[in-house]
Order: structure tokens, then sequence, then C-alpha cells
């Protein structure tokens, strides 16, 4: 065979085996989440950008989408799924907060053929309901459940739910939660609900449980449903002169969390792993658009777990680095 024979039959063979290699699709991930400055949703965030590194090498991207606040929040996000459909998202995570709101946004994701996964708050239920992949997160239901448990067997048998965003489903199911753990122990539990604006208010948050306190000296035990509000509910404590009468649980946790329970002025934190719904989330989706993979387990739960002293140091390995 001539040397220009050999070149050629070598250049058809290359062309052949371009041609017949599978085609990696980049994947254009949207992600709806909380705002980014919210500690609990900026570990969110991380999980799904520490996924998108993978996303990101295979061509593909992540795009965070998150509300300005959350004064008008089932509205508010489900504008934003809308805005991930009309620009061109190839797959799309998302919470299921209000979903009254939110569920018609969903289901025009899953009409227009659009991978989803729902996570953090909805339950499998939810990704049932809309035609979703997978549900990955914990089940608020059991989350409230937890601290209503804990509370009801450490002797704490009058317990407040703190809801600083009231309506919102996954929230909703943290106060039942927590109500129906403490009855189940022989104790009794209720909701003190508050305007969405003071979500995240330290200010508001504290004077309204210390009046709140005050007015119910009987309460032994409050929830709240959220890490700022968790520490604003420890300054409301304190307030009221009720330190070392009144224990605080919460969901989720921070440095600050961690190192009040340490030294007894919180009692525990109830975690969902918020790094993992992130995390696990992106490469689901990432997965699926790229390679067809599915994951048959739909109810992916990373939480709840409880930590209190007994835990609580190695929980803080895991703040430091910036995933718990």
């Amino acid at each position: 065979m001539s040397r220009f024979r050999r070149l050629a039959a070598t250049v058809s063979a290359a062309a052949i085996i371009t041609c017949t290699a599978p085609a990696v699709m980049a994947a254009n991930i949207f992600v709806v989440g909380g705002k980014p400055d919210d500690p609990f949703w900026s570990i969110v965030k991380k999980g799904a950008e520490d996924a998108g590194k993978v996303v990101e090498a295979q061509g593909g991207s992540v795009t965070w989408l998150g509300p300005q606040n959350y004064d008008n929040l089932g509205v508010d996000a489900a504008e934003l799924i809308r805005q991930a459909i009309d620009q061109g998202a190839d797959a799309i995570v998302g919470p299921d907060w209000v979903p009254e709101a939110m569920d018609p946004a969903f289901k025009a994701v899953t009409d227009a053929g659009i991978p989803l996964v729902i996570y953090n708050a909805g339950g499998v239920e939810a990704a049932d309901r809309l035609g979703a992949m997978n549900y990955v997160g914990s089940n608020d239901y059991l989350s409230g459940k937890a601290a209503g448990t804990y509370f009801a067997t450490h002797d704490l048998k009058n317990a407040v739910c703190l809801n600083t965003l009231p309506g919102a489903a996954n929230i909703e199911a943290f106060c039942k939660g927590m109500i129906d753990g403490v009855t189940e122990g022989g104790g009794v539990g209720s909701a003190l609900p508050l305007p969405a604006t003071s979500f995240g208010s330290a200010t508001a948050v504290a004077q309204a449980l210390k009046a709140h306190l005050l007015q119910n000296p009987d309460i032994n035990a409050v929830f709240a449903i959220g890490n700022v509000d968790t520490n604003s509910a420890v300054n409301g404590v304190a307030q009221a002169g009720k330190q070392g009468q009144v224990q605080v649980c919460g969901m989720n946790m921070d440095e600050t969390i961690l190192n009040n329970i340490k030294s007894g002025t919180q009692l525990c934190a109830i975690d969902q792993q918020g790094y993992l719904q992130g995390y696990l989330a992106v490469s689901i989706l990432n997965g699926k658009v790229n390679y067809g993979l599915t994951v048959p387990t739909r109810e992916i739960l990373t939480g709840p777990g409880v930590i209190d002293k007994a835990n609580v140091d190695a929980t803080l390995a895991g703040v430091k680095a910036g995933a718990r």
C-alpha cells in the first residue's frame, strides 16, 4: 500500500471512530433555592456548586436562582422556575415550598420534558404529584417530630414552634411534627406564627418570643425553623429572664449554634444536611442529561438527625469546612 493510501485509510478510520463515539450532552442545570446570604442556603449552594465542578468539566453549567427576600415566597419562587425554563434549562432543581403557588410552574417543567428533581421541601409526595425524578432532602414532618420527641424525653412537656414563615408547607410541617412529637410524649405543643418579614430578623423574633414566654410562663421549650431564628430564640429566652428554664432546639446549624450547644445555652439542633441536598440533586440530573442514568430510590433522605452535646464536636469539623 502506498504512503498516500495508508494515510487515507488512517484518516477514514479516525473519522468513523469520531462519528460513532457516543456524544456527551453538556447539561445546563438551574437550581432554585433560598437567598445566597441565608446561612442554611449558602451550604446548599456550596453543595450544588461542588457537584457543578463535574458538570462544568463536561461542558455544562450550574446556575443558582434565589429570591431577593422571603416576603412573597411562593410567587417569587414560581417566577424563578419559569425563568429557568425560558433560559433553556436542560434540567431543574427546586423546593416545593408553597405548592398552590409553585406547582403550576413545576408542571410546566415536566410538561416541557425537562428533567426535574424536587429537593429540600415537598417530599416524595411532591415528586410523585409533579412527575419529578426524585426527592432529595429531609422529611419535614419527621424533622419537627424529632425535636418534639427529644423535648418530651428530656421532660420538656410544654413546647412552642416559632413559625416565621407561615403558609410555607415545609415550615407548617416542621411545626405540626414538633407538636405531634411532644404530644405523643405526654406533653402539649403549640405554634406561634409571626409575619414572614420577621424571618431572619433578630430583633423581631427575640422580642416576639420574649413577650410570648412572659405571657405563657408554663412554656419550657422552643423550636425554631432555621438557624438564624434559633439564635434569635436563644436571645429571646435570655431577654425574658428564662435561661435554664426554657430550652431551645432548632432546624439547621452554624458554628454559633454548635457552640451554644456545647455551652448549654441551646439544647439541640435538627440537621437536614443541606450540602447533600444541593450536591446530590445536581449530580442526579447531570447523570440523567448526559448518560440517561436514573436513581431508582425516589426518596433520598438527608435527615433528620439530632445534634446535641453527644456529637457536637464531630459536627463542628464539618461546619468549619463549609459543608455543615
